[in-house]
Order: C-alpha cells, then structure tokens, then sequence
C-alpha cells in the first residue's frame, strides 16, 4: 500500500444552510466535484452543539429541524488551498455561519489501481 501527503478539509455546519434555494451542503459538494477535488463525503450529526451551547439532536420526541452535517474532503495540499477561497465565497453568499478545519492527513487507495 503507498500513502501519499494529502489534507482533508473539514466543514461543520447547519444542514439548514442554504445557497439559493438548495441545501449549501449539496451545493459545496457539487463545487468541489467541479473543482476537481479528490473526494468528499457529507455526514449527518445525530447529536451536537455549537457556540450557541443549544443541543440539537435526532431523537424522536426532541427532533431538531436542525442538525449539523459535516463536509469531508481531501485531496493534495494545492487543490485543498485552491479551493478555500471558492469555500469561503459560497458560505458567506450563503449567509451561513461554519466551522472549518484543515489537516494532514496520509492517504491511500485500496482495491483498485491508482492512476
């Protein structure tokens, strides 16, 4: 197995957050698959809190219209400081607040070639 350098960005944020009339979370995906990112994989929270210090979570009898999604990508250290300004335009157009991340993280591809 050969591990390369990469980063992974991450992005927390509401999945109420919107760019137009389509969830931000969507859009940002789209975006970076047009970039030519890598890879990237949006997770649902089932439980969180944020700078507010509210709860929000998935059970039943206390369902939060407002649950936190994370954005995962990752790709090599150029790509990743390419795309951050795009990042930083689509989120402030879209009047959303998020929290960001970035790491180096050693990656490598299993089961299949590498081109």
């Amino acid at each position: 197995m050969r591990f390369e350098q990469q980063q992974r960005l991450r992005i927390y944020m509401s999945e109420q957050a919107k760019y137009g009339h389509r969830p931000l979370y969507e859009h940002l995906v789209d975006e970076a698959r047009s970039h030519g990112i890598a890879g990237a994989t949006v997770f649902k929270g089932v439980l969180s809190f944020g700078m507010s210090g509210k709860v929000h979570t998935a059970k039943i009898l206390e369902l939060s219209p407002d649950l936190p999604v994370v954005i995962d990508l990752i790709d090599s250290p150029d790509m990743i400081a390419s795309f951050l300004p795009l990042l930083e335009t689509l989120v402030t157009d879209g009047r959303a607040d998020a929290r960001v991340t970035l790491e180096e993280v050693l990656s490598a591809v299993v089961g299949r070639p590498t081109t």
